[in-house]
């Protein structure tokens, strides 16, 4: 099937993207955040950590940054799992950030100030979040790059909203995130937006008539997306035939699952979850003979790197993300060089998300003129005033913003998988 993205979805995911804006108090600054991504990446270190190599396990232990500007550093905390199941995420979200922070550092920090970094593992789980937040309390963090998941990030939301700590998740996408924390901002678009995003994509193009739904109703990320979607699917041109959930207790045999939406003719299969349980899906319909198209969001970005997964079964599955590594702008591809340099790995959008939440801390820092010497409660309230004024952009979107909860405004991009390789559908 020829697939097309049409005006009417990008003007349509956009507006889902706007919708609660609040008003800004200034007009937006611009700001570049993809303009350090040629930066030499094998230079010497200095965020003050070891560097991580792609799929190992990488907290940090930072030493002490001598290339700090008189007055102090910006301690940047950063939180997700380098190891369990959901190690990809949090593995690309750190050497991300950590990309960014190594250019900015390099090219003379902020306002002159450098920036140390320190990331800490939480195996995807909310009370070793909680227990890696409070880590990097101790070790004198002033704003947080995290967490990396849904359901970790509300755990440490509640946490550092008593603090009035700056937070800026680069992946955590649950609204429940943002709800009555101030203090909190997103970077990627929230679950009900890719929720409806699908939606209307698979209803303008024609993707499918029938679809059916595998989703994890013990997951924010994965459950909230769902609701969206079904929502929005009243209003589309297809029809959900079949609609099977799972939960972390029960997520390795979805025969039955798949059979209830082979018997349902279901032509497309929208898994709003991630791609631990992806493979899984994929590799069981192809064993009982079943063929339908699979949809996802972000949190299949990672997919063809499962390990002992055939990643043939993944080509041709289609998913909304912000990110392309395969994209043809120049800070696209000086960000993908430049990453590959360090880690050895093409990035997935979890990496892009956390650069751009570096530079989205830089561009706000810049605006409201925090500096190191400040309270972490001063320098909290000079960014959240900072946030509404902001216009970044991004390898993950353009003149990004964000409205008076928190959430970003941005529009995602549909991608397929083709010859083993994410590609964007033009």
């Amino acid at each position: 099937m020829k697939k097309r993205v049409v005006s009417l979805f990008l003007a349509a995911a956009m507006m889902a993207s706007l919708v609660g804006c609040g008003g800004k108090a200034n007009e937006p600054a611009s700001d570049n955040a993809g303009s350090g991504a040629a930066a030499d990446a094998g230079t010497e270190n200095t965020t003050g950590e070891e560097e991580a190599s792609s799929g190992t396990e990488a907290d940090s232990q930072p030493a002490e940054n001598t290339n700090s500007a008189e007055g102090g550093a910006f301690k940047i905390g950063a939180i997700g799992p380098s190891t369990g199941d959901a190690a990809v995420y949090g593995i690309a979200v750190q050497n991300g950030a950590e990309l960014a922070v190594k250019e900015i550092n390099e090219a003379g920090g902020i306002n002159g100030y450098q920036i140390e970094y320190n990331f800490q593992d939480d195996e995807c789980d909310n009370e070793k979040s909680v227990n890696a937040y409070n880590t990097l309390k101790d070790w004198g963090m002033q704003m947080l790059v995290g967490t990396t998941t849904s359901g970790c990030c509300i755990a440490v939301a509640a946490e550092s909203a008593n603090d009035n700590l700056f937070q800026l998740t680069p992946s955590g996408s649950s609204v429940d995130i943002l709800k009555n924390n101030d203090n909190v901002f997103q970077v990627c678009f929230t679950d009900p937006n890719q929720g409806v995003g699908a939606a209307e994509y698979i209803g303008t193009n024609g993707v499918a008539q029938k679809v059916a739904v595998i989703y994890d109703s013990s997951d924010v990320y994965s459950s909230g997306i769902y609701e969206k979607f079904a929502q929005e699917a009243a209003n589309q041109s297809f029809e959900i035939v079949s609609a099977e959930a799972f939960t972390a207790s029960n997520k390795t045999d979805f025969s039955v699952q798949l059979q209830k939406a082979k018997d349902a003719g279901a032509e497309l299969v929208f898994l709003p979850i991630y791609y631990s349980e992806a493979s899984l899906i994929l590799t069981q319909a192809n064993s009982m003979g079943y063929a339908p198209k699979f949809f996802g969001c972000d949190g299949l970005d990672g997919i063809l790197n499962v390990e002992n997964f055939d990643a043939s079964l993944a080509e041709g599955v289609m998913l909304l993300t912000p990110f392309a590594a395969d994209a043809e702008d120049e800070a696209t591809k000086s960000f993908v060089s430049a990453y590959e340099a360090a880690y050895g790995g093409t990035p997935n959008q979890f990496a892009a998300d956390a650069y751009d939440a570096v530079y989205v801390l830089k561009a706000a820092i810049e605006k409201s003129g925090a500096t190191p010497a400040e309270s972490v409660s001063d320098i909290c309230d000079k960014l959240k005033g900072a946030m509404a004024e902001i216009s970044v952009d991004g390898l993950t979107g353009e003149a990004m913003s964000w409205d008076a909860d928190g959430a970003v405004n941005k529009a995602p991009k549909a991608m397929e998988i083709v010859n083993g390789t994410y590609s964007l559908i033009q």
